[in-house]
């Protein structure tokens, strides 16, 4: 067996779509928002694509509040409505963009969700994906908008494309769910680091 290269054309595209929300006034809102509602805050869990299926801190120690796309319409979580209209332009743009998604995107719907908030010291240390298994091969895509600006530390790293995106308020990202796009987050070396974060599935 030989390996062999072949022509790479003219494109080499990471397939990562970046956005900037508007208002950054549904950041701070879905900060506090997390911040008001300790009650639903738990330690973040992992799946099964990492070493210890659940919680499990040696892979990813953060706080998170897990919501169901149902509890979207419920009083006081309007903040959500607000999020996800935004994060819809930002879709139809990906989709304009990459024009064979045009045929499955009208059978996609938002996922599970979930705020999340890392300390100093924290991050999700594994590198893994979006779509793992067979409980997560309805994933397609995934998405992420950074909550807050970051000074030192907290970037979300890309392995295979050595891709390292510092988390800046309002700025979102959506990429392929698949295990082209492993990542992980660096450790946050000061301050607070709060994200909104999940799922594009098939219907």
């Amino acid at each position: 067996m030989k390996k062999v290269e072949i022509n790479s054309g003219n494109k080499n595209p990471n397939f990562i779509g970046s956005w900037n929300i508007e208002p950054l006034l549904i950041c701070d809102d879905l900060i506090s928002y997390f911040e008001l509602n300790k009650p639903k805050q738990g330690s973040g869990v992992v799946g099964s694509d990492v070493v210890g299926n659940g919680i499990n801190l040696e892979a990813k120690d953060s706080v998170d509040i897990s919501i169901n796309p149902k509890e979207i319409i419920e009083p006081g979580n309007e903040v959500f409505k607000a999020y996800f209209d935004q994060l819809f332009e930002c879709f139809k743009n990906y989709v304009d963009e990459w024009s064979f998604l045009e045929k499955i995107s009208k059978r996609l719907e938002i996922g599970s969700f979930n705020l999340q908030r890392y300390k100093s010291g924290q991050h999700f240390k594994e590198i893994h994906t979006e779509r793992f298994s067979l409980e997560s091969l309805h994933r397609i895509f995934a998405f992420m908008t950074y909550l807050n600006d970051v000074s030192e530390g907290g970037s979300t790293y890309f392995n295979h494309y050595d891709l390292e995106i510092k988390p800046r308020k309002g700025l979102t990202l959506i990429w392929p769910a698949e295990w082209t796009h492993a990542h992980r987050g660096d450790i946050l070396k000061k301050g607070s680091k709060y994200i909104i974060t999940g799922w594009i599935n098939f219907y």
